[in-house]
């Protein structure tokens, strides 16, 4: 039961799709993900290959820290991990 205390988790929207992005960028770029978490941990972003798994399918929130370092990775900006697919 919530109270005034809880805090509602709010998961990627249905009309950006954040995980999706950055699951085509990589693919792209043909980095596994495996090796994307690898390349996050060596820029100092502590994430596991389940969390990171869990971003890509929009089930897990990303921090703006890790955006920013996948923007690094990708060679990309935040607009284009925000772009909006109809």
């Amino acid at each position: 039961m919530k109270d005034e205390t809880s805090i509602d988790r709010i998961i990627q929207v249905n009309d950006i799709q954040i995980g999706e992005n950055l699951a085509r960028l990589r693919k792209m770029q043909k980095i596994k993900q495996n090796d994307m978490v690898a390349k996050l941990q060596v820029n100092g972003i502590s994430i596991s290959i389940y969390s990171y798994n869990r971003i890509e399918k929009g089930t897990q929130n990303p921090t703006v820290s890790l955006l920013y370092a996948c923007c690094h990775i990708l060679g990309c900006d935040m607009n284009t991990l925000f772009a909006f697919h109809a």
